[in-house]
């Protein structure tokens, strides 16, 4: 089955090896060069909706969507092929602990060398929420009681003032906390959160994916937040283009499916900085495109535009 130009042979994840692996949609990927993971797709089944395929393959929603334009969140309908956000470039950050990319939605956790293991995220309603910068690990709790802020409580005054463990807790099973104030990493018993602007001021992970990263995270990690919704990076002699729907085009994303007036984006300084000495090999035309489409899938921007190839199938 053919993927389109942006999903050549030589970057789409091997099926056959996935799930020999024991997992279709596996977290802990190798790094190549400034990439890692690789495209996938889904083929829906007729009582499938985007808000479902998004948690069988462990993508946010609204990165999904901006991903597949033109199908239907509700109705994908029976066979539609959907394109998952699999491959990534990596963040403009460190390698080492976690890393928050807001725009993208999603969080890196740095291992070792060689390897990354990343989870989608929910983020807060208004980007103002969150720290940029870096702070460290100091505490993980499981079972966390939950403290309402007060500004929370101020808006919404039936609000108690904790909550207990349990299916009514919003942080779920597993909390990580920040040095930064009732700042915390956490679970949640609301998973369609996830890929969406809708917590209060923290970010939540799918409750499968917080407790592997609960289980390795030490206390003193390095917790690094940015904000970059165009990323390039370097792999396998080629340079690829990432870009995704600001924060608060986001929004509308998950609303309409679509950017009505996309902020302007600095992509061309990035890609020239990236290209160095290469840099008339970029195809410019391509760069403006992956810029107006906003999908959140790295693309090759070379001469010449990739070839469309077999692709993959994830039933």
């Amino acid at each position: 089955m053919k993927t389109g130009p942006l999903t050549p042979l030589a970057r789409i994840v091997p099926i056959v090896a996935l799930l020999a692996a024991g997992n279709a949609f596996a977290a802990d990927l190798p790094i190549r060069g400034e990439l890692a993971g690789g495209i996938e797709t889904y083929v829906t089944k007729d009582e499938d909706t985007l808000l479902d395929v998004a948690r069988k393959a462990e993508v946010g929603y609204v990165p999904l969507r901006a991903a597949n334009p033109g199908v239907d969140p509700w109705l994908p309908g029976d066979g539609t092929v959907v394109t998952l956000p699999t491959e990534y470039i990596l963040p403009a950050a460190a390698r080492r602990g976690i890393v928050v990319n807001l725009s993208e939605q999603r969080l890196y956790y740095f291992r070792g060398p060689g390897r990354v293991v990343t989870y989608p995220i929910g983020i807060p309603t208004w980007s103002g929420l969150i720290p940029r910068g870096s702070t460290t690990v100091i505490a993980k709790r499981p079972n966390p009681t939950w403290f309402p802020p007060p500004s929370l409580r101020a808006t919404e005054p039936d609000l108690p003032e904790s909550v207990p463990p349990g299916p009514d807790n919003p942080l779920g099973a597993f909390a990580i906390s920040l040095a930064w104030p009732s700042f915390v990493i956490h679970g949640t018993n609301k998973p369609d959160g996830v890929g969406r602007r809708v917590s209060h001021g923290c970010i939540r992970l799918y409750p499968e994916n917080i407790e592997a990263l609960y289980r390795v995270v030490p206390v003193g990690t390095t917790v690094t937040v940015v904000d970059q919704p165009v990323k390039a990076g370097w792999s396998d002699g080629a340079l690829y283009l990432e870009v995704h729907p600001t924060q608060d085009e986001a929004d509308e994303m998950e609303a309409d499916g679509r950017i009505t007036k996309p902020a302007p984006l600095d992509a061309e300084s990035l890609v020239r900085a990236k290209a160095g000495k290469r840099v008339g090999e970029v195809n410019w035309e391509l760069v403006k495109r992956t810029v107006r489409e906003r999908r959140g899938i790295p693309v090759r921007i070379a001469l010449e535009p990739p070839t469309a190839s077999a692709g993959s199938n994830i039933d």
